[in-house]
């Protein structure tokens, strides 16, 4: 026990001076040098979570906004009334089409385009941006199928240029993630051999609301499998070490029956509407069994057909357990440290204490407005939105590459696979062609 003792606090003091580096480091980084060009951003989809981006990238000193491509208008000029609205120079404007942005991709000098569009566009703007010289940042997922994302990587490879889901929020900007994250690395946990997250969210009314994102539905409609993994996967390949020193083997998929979309769409419209008798292919749950090749164990849930809070997400180690939920609170077991045998302690003290110096020590100035838009109207520049900027400055890859952006979206085709086969194993590509036997572990340092 007093080994313990003494260890954690070895750790502690190891955290505080490897945050007094990276305070150091960030802020040398913070403020684009007067002599530097800017970057040169251009947005695909300037909705609700486009314009989120869009501004907060607007708040980020040394970036500029000379093009932006959406199919509704309404959209497309708010975003230039938005550019204009810091003094930049009036955008270009693309929306001819469903396709402009490749035009936009082929007429424009930029460093990197942002896309924000429904899921069916996300792989084509990606290789679109990366065939004509341009980095490519996509929402999630950012693929649909193996085929886009054999063609993404292989684009990625030809062209040099990378796309990825650098912008992906689920671990940076997590309460706990990154606290959890580097209890892993600092071996609190001893060695992680399970995890369990998933995207556990009541979307019903999201999928019936035609000024939200309709579109959802109809991927319930023709689709059935894990269809959205990746908050989860970016929070978990992180935490395992996936593609970077060991990497997804085979995954088993099942989802149960599907009522209760047509039960809502009757509620809400009655029962002669189409919606309530209008067949279903998405299972109201789906849990899928990722394996690795290194033996460790995935177990992702999809459920956004019921009712409920959000899900739980558990990271279970050779040493103890964390176990946390929105709305529920973080816990804890650390086996010969916990007060109670057997019994959870509060998670908070222990994420205070090894919170990851990249998050403890990013401050950045405040700025004037709320970001606008879907996602968190803090007051402050995202840490995603940041990294990425300093990557690009740098000329570097963001933390989650290119091979970490398909593995972690590939889930969703591979899951369809597997239902579809009654739940058979389906084995997972290597994308990284063998690249993740000598790939370090993803850092912030």
């Amino acid at each position: 026990m007093n080994k313990n003792i003494k260890r954690r606090d070895f750790v502690k003091i190891s955290a505080i001076t490897a945050g007094s580096m990276a305070l150091s480091n960030y802020s040398m980084v913070q403020a684009a040098p007067k002599d530097e060009k800017p970057l040169r951003i251009g947005f695909v989809g300037v909705g609700s979570r486009g314009s989120y981006h869009l501004d907060a990238a607007l708040g980020i000193e040394g970036v500029v906004v000379p093009a932006l491509c959406d199919i509704k208008d309404a959209h497309l000029h708010r975003a230039k009334r938005w550019v204009e609205g810091t003094g930049q120079p009036t955008p270009n404007l693309y929306g001819k089409s469903d396709t402009d942005f490749v035009r936009m991709c082929e007429q424009e000098e930029l460093d990197v385009v942002i896309c924000a569009t429904s899921w069916k566009w996300h792989a084509q703007v990606c290789i679109a941006a990366m065939k004509n010289g341009k980095h490519a940042v996509s929402e999630v997922p950012i693929i649909l199928t193996l085929d886009e994302a054999w063609e993404v990587v292989e684009t990625s490879e030809k062209t040099g240029k990378w796309a990825t889901l650098a912008l992906e929020q689920a671990l940076l900007e997590s309460n706990y993630a990154m606290g959890v994250l580097n209890m892993i690395r600092q071996g609190v946990f001893g060695e992680v051999i399970h995890c369990v997250g998933g995207y556990v969210h009541d979307l019903r009314m999201v999928k019936f609301n035609p000024e939200e994102e309709p579109w959802r539905l109809q991927h319930s409609i023709d689709r059935n499998g894990n269809l959205y993994p990746d908050h989860p996967m970016n929070k978990i390949m992180a935490m395992m070490n996936i593609n970077h020193g060991d990497r997804l083997d085979y995954i088993v998929s099942v989802s149960s029956g599907a009522t209760m979309l047509n039960e809502y769409a009757k509620n809400y419209y009655g029962e002669g509407h189409p919606y309530a008798k209008l067949p279903m292919a998405q299972g109201d749950v789906n849990v899928s069994l990722l394996r690795t090749v290194k033996d460790k164990m995935i177990t992702l849930n999809f459920d956004t057909n019921t009712p409920h809070p959000r899900g739980i997400f558990k990271v279970q180690g050779t040493k103890g357990v964390f176990l946390g939920s929105s709305g529920i609170g973080t816990n804890i077991y650390i086996d010969g440290i916990s007060p109670e045998s057997h019994q959870w302690e509060s998670a908070e003290k222990w994420i205070e204490e090894y919170q990851h110096p990249l998050v403890k020590n990013y401050n950045p100035p405040p700025r004037k407005e709320a970001i606008r838009g879907h996602g968190s109207q803090g007051m402050k520049t995202p840490l995603t939105w940041h990294l990425l900027a300093q990557a690009l400055r740098a000329g570097e890859v963001p933390y989650f590459d290119v091979y970490d952006s398909v593995t972690s979206s590939a889930v969703s085709p591979l899951s369809e696979a597997s239902v579809a086969k009654k739940g058979q194993p389906v084995q997972f590509p290597d994308f990284t062609k063998g690249k993740w036997e000598k790939s370090s572990p993803i850092d912030f340092g």
